[in-house]
């Protein structure tokens, strides 16, 4: 089930939902309204190989706003540090961002129990749009869980700032290991 927003506020003021800062006047009915930090990276390369470590380059918004380019993805922080060792965080863009046609996550919205930090949100729009540090670009929503709880402890965790992917981390384990690139099968692998 989900929080409602008085029962956000509540966990936050438990210590039982980390958002910091706090503006009280971002609770919704069951979410809580994020904004956008001021740090944004892009990958450099026209191809991005999950074996390998990719570069990136630095975005700062300043003052006057930056405009996001179609079919670009721009990785964004938000400002807020977010999370819980108790409820399972999903987040989505506001609808208000949504109808101006941007994304902020492209295929990733659940969260894991124990991540707390700043989010990298992807960010992604249809035609040019302009964002501005500070805005209210998403909204975090909190989920009772069901069994035994395991906290995350992976290589995100304690994020400050958008992080690009490391994929490359899993990626070299499972060469390592053989699962990728391997021409041996596993019994009972299905070859199509």
């Amino acid at each position: 089930m989900i929080l409602t927003g008085s029962e956000i506020l509540r966990r936050v003021e438990s210590n039982e939902i980390i958002i910091s800062p706090f503006l009280a006047e971002n609770i919704n009915p069951n979410s809580y309204n994020f904004r956008l930090g001021r740090t944004m990276k892009v990958y450099r390369d026209e191809i991005i190989d999950p074996a390998k470590e990719n570069p990136v380059d630095i975005i700062k918004l300043d003052d006057d706003g930056y405009i996001l380019q179609p079919r670009k993805l721009y990785l964004a922080e938000t400002i807020e540090i977010m999370g819980s060792t108790r409820f399972v965080p999903t987040y989505a863009a506001r609808s208000s961002v949504a109808r101006m046609g941007m994304f902020i996550n492209l295929s990733a919205p659940l969260g894991d129990i124990g991540f707390i930090g700043r989010w990298t949100i992807q960010l992604f729009c249809l035609h040019p749009v302009k964002v501005y540090f500070g805005m209210n670009i998403g909204q975090m929503m909190f989920w009772h869980t069901s069994g035994e709880i395991e906290l995350y402890s992976g290589k995100y965790q304690n994020a400050n700032g958008p992080i690009e992917s490391r994929i490359h981390i899993d990626f070299k384990e499972k060469i390592n290991k053989g699962l990728i690139g391997s021409t041996q099968l596993r019994s009972g692998e299905i070859v199509l």
